[in-house]
């Protein structure tokens, strides 16, 4: 701390004694990508065309990042440019975000049209086709500063003009084909305000230009979503699974599909999903790789009964949804929420094992555990944040199962006499399969 104050200090002087700004060195640091050969030309036919009194702004997440997007948006075959852009200057009740599109003369870039866009901020841009109209949609998801109000809107440009047909607030928006009949639709989530509870839209566009919107409403009382996630269900159907806060610390999952009927939930009623209610960072991911993604829940290991919360260490179960849409348990883990890492119980472990910490060491312990007494080891993992810890580690016999960046994850399995084996010992080879990381 005092070496950062003596920098922060020594900065603040040489801006004094050398007339230097220190607030323009941080602009500086802050000022955007070097713009192309291109971007630079249209930037300087925008300019002559809305004044240099500008700023670019740029998308927060999603495919296009840039101020600048060259694609075709009107379906001629021809590229356009969309600028994103803030006025200054303007009044306070003025809206200062823009959108400029320029068409191409020959060589020459030409500013086409310009108008307002929602919010302040660019959250995301998507190009799409929606349902089974032909027409190329520009779909711009704004928020205000403090992001807190989202807008999705579409906007859709031809013969030099543009207009915007659909505009709706939201939490979460995509473009997907969610019922698999190689359409797009667009979809939204909307979290639960004081008058309307939380629901999930989706939208397709007929031949004749018309919106058909299906809705469902959620099934659960969200104010914010933690994790969106695509995934199969048992039956064969692409799932939208929703992780969403439902209190103080807590998440819950609901998982809504899609067919020739519209929008389905697989929890019915708010009482069906109430079994997914998890503490916060355990969030739906596919454990094996098999496209199903798994919910996670919890409950304490053996011999933690009679402990305080905050010392209790909890088995994960994964479960799935299956083909009659109910949800059935398919793994126990130790997962661990802040490593990421998650290592699944091999079916003898059950009700034979249980964890413990070695608070010296850093380490995970599976132990064996028979008439409520904790026995001998069976496993240690070890999260090595640094090289020299890994190396030792390695040294000592433990086994490498993953690395991320300078971090690993090892693995040992404490050496037994024959006359101690109870069945329940692993091979390395066991451990392997058993690790799993989450990213």
């Amino acid at each position: 701390m005092k070496k950062k104050l003596f920098t922060l200090t020594s900065l603040t002087l040489c801006g004094m004694l050398t007339g230097c700004s220190f607030i323009s060195s941080i602009d500086n640091l802050m000022s955007p990508p070097k713009l192309s050969v291109e971007q630079e030309q249209i930037y300087n036919t925008l300019t002559d065309a809305v004044g240099s009194s500008i700023r670019l702004k740029y998308p927060k997440s999603g495919t296009y990042l840039s101020a600048f997007i060259i694609d075709d948006i009107d379906g001629d075959g021809g590229n356009e440019a969309v600028v994103f852009y803030e006025k200054n200057g303007l009044a306070v009740e003025e809206n200062t975000l823009r959108i400029n599109i320029l068409d191409k003369d020959g060589d020459e870039w030409r500013s086409v049209c310009d108008t307002t866009a929602e919010g302040s901020e660019i959250e995301k841009v998507m190009i799409s086709k929606l349902g089974s109209n032909d027409r190329v949609n520009l779909i711009i998801g704004s928020s205000l500063i403090n992001r807190s109000e989202k807008n999705a809107s579409i906007y859709n440009y031809s013969d030099g003009r543009i207009e915007k047909p659909f505009s709706s607030p939201y939490a979460f928006f995509d473009v997907t084909d969610l019922d698999a009949d190689d359409e797009q639709e667009l979809l939204l989530l909307k979290s639960e305000s004081a008058n309307t509870p939380a629901t999930a839209e989706a939208y397709k566009l007929t031949k004749e230009g018309k919106y058909s919107k299906y809705s469902k409403e959620l099934s659960g009382s969200f104010s914010e979503f933690d994790n969106i996630s695509y995934g199969r269900l048992g039956n064969g159907s692409t799932g939208l699974y929703i992780d969403a806060a439902s209190g103080t610390g807590f998440i819950q999952s609901d998982i809504i599909y899609m067919d020739e009927k519209g929008l389905h939930k697989v929890f019915e009623t708010s009482s069906d999903s109430i079994f997914t209610v998890r503490p916060s960072g355990c969030t739906s991911f596919d454990v094996d790789g098999d496209g199903i993604l798994e919910i996670p829940v919890q409950h304490i290991f053996s011999g933690y009964e009679d402990v305080s919360e905050s010392e209790q260490i909890k088995v994960t179960e994964w479960l799935f949804v299956n083909e009659d849409n109910q949800l059935e348990k398919k793994y126990s883990s130790y997962f661990s929420v802040n490593d990421g890492y998650i290592f699944i119980l091999p079916d003898k472990w059950r009700d034979n094992v249980t964890v413990k910490r070695d608070i010296i060491n850093d380490e995970i312990v599976f132990c064996t555990y028979k008439g409520g007494e904790t026995g001998r080891e069976l496993l240690r993992i070890c999260h090595a944040v640094d090289s020299a810890t890994r190396e030792d580690r390695l040294a000592n016999g433990y086994m490498l199962l993953h690395t991320k960046g300078e971090s690993a994850f090892l693995g040992f399995i404490p050496p037994f006499p024959d006359t101690e084996n109870d069945g329940l010992s692993l091979s390395y080879g066991d451990v392997a399969v058993g690790f799993r990381y989450k990213e």
